[in-house]
């Protein structure tokens, strides 16, 4: 009896201890991470915005791949949301506030715990990469959470790897997202031609980017300054292209509603008469130009056509990469013109 009296009395003693230790716990918890993404500050924030997008970099989902996932009715912006369910319980996730591109704020509840507070931050650096920064927290803890807490080794454990698997995932994914491209070729169609105002230049095709990023934009800068209407995207008109001598002689060009004349020796005015030519429509990077090239000679080869000496060869570029910065929208339409 005795025995059972002490055994008893450590039990107690042991139940005492522990609800101290539990009680004397914080109230409050925040975990943090942050990690460098080499992609555009909007192209991450575009991501993690919609919760279409979560399942894909979510290291719980990753870790328990039968985890039931419900999108709500709106999953993109203030108001979107969605749960998802595991052997441990049953979560949600809302958006409740935003500061596009730069931060996003949430609202998450787990079972019968208190909701905690998700922060999104989406720091912007010179190079073009991104710091993001992925922050919960959590404020008056009842009794109950602190000791589950107390129990699993603490919410630094319980989360931190979590949220820096998540990272890695998301940097993966959003990596995918810019590289995905497609070129389709349209078939012939009928260019309308027009006037355009341009410069030229002759050079070696490793130094033909860095001509031509320079070119464009003084030909724009002098149609804004001049007052001229431009009559629709900027383009490429290729004179010559030898790839077997390295040399390419290229304008670049700005569209006109009618013939302009320039009062700068660099800047002149042309036109194109309306032609005939093979379409092609690359939606991705500029680094993909060179197969969509290849494949509109391919199919002009195929498909029996010929093209006309000296004829007009196109690149217009109808997206402004400056004002879209994910390289999987560009758009792109290379016309030649075939007999």
């Amino acid at each position: 009896m005795k025995a059972i009296k002490y055994v008893l009395f450590l039990l107690l003693i042991l139940v005492i201890g522990l609800s101290i230790y539990v009680a004397v716990q914080p109230n409050s918890f925040e975990v943090t991470r942050t990690k460098t993404i080499n992609a555009p500050q909007s192209v991450i924030y575009n991501n993690v915005i919609d919760f279409k997008n979560w399942e894909s970099w979510s290291s719980w989902v990753e870790e328990k791949p039968v985890t039931i996932i419900t999108l709500g009715e709106k999953t993109n912006g203030i108001g979107g949301s969605y749960t998802w369910k595991d052997e441990d319980g049953i979560g949600s996730m809302t958006t409740i506030d935003t500061k596009p591109p730069k931060n996003i704020s949430q609202e998450m509840q787990f079972g019968e715990f208190p909701k905690s507070d998700i922060e999104w931050n989406f720091e912007p650096n010179a190079d073009g990469s991104t710091e993001v920064t992925w922050t919960i927290t959590g404020k008056n803890l009842p009794f109950k959470f602190k000791m589950f807490s107390a129990f699993m080794g603490g919410m630094e454990k319980q989360i931190g790897p979590h949220f820096e698997r998540g990272l890695v995932l998301l940097d993966s994914v959003v990596q995918a997202e810019m590289k995905v491209y497609s070129i389709k070729v349209e078939d012939i169609t009928q260019h309308s031609g027009g006037y355009y105002l341009y410069n030229t230049m002759s050079c070696k095709f490793s130094d033909f980017e860095k001509n031509m990023k320079t070119m464009l934009p003084k030909v724009g800068a002098y149609a804004m300054t001049h007052n001229v209407t431009m009559a629709g995207p900027p383009f490429i008109l290729y004179h010559k292209w030898d790839e077997e001598n390295n040399a390419v002689m290229f304008s670049t060009c700005v569209p006109t509603n009618s013939k302009v004349t320039t009062d700068e020796a660099d800047i002149l005015t042309g036109k194109l008469e309306s032609f005939r030519a093979v379409k092609t429509v690359l939606k991705g990077n500029y680094s993909n130009l060179k197969e969509a090239w290849e494949t509109t000679m391919a199919y002009i080869a195929d498909n029996n056509l010929e093209m006309v000496a000296g004829g007009s060869m196109l690149e217009t570029y109808l997206t402004d990469p400056m004002s879209e910065l994910n390289p999987a929208k560009w758009v792109t339409e290379i016309y030649v013109e075939v007999k």
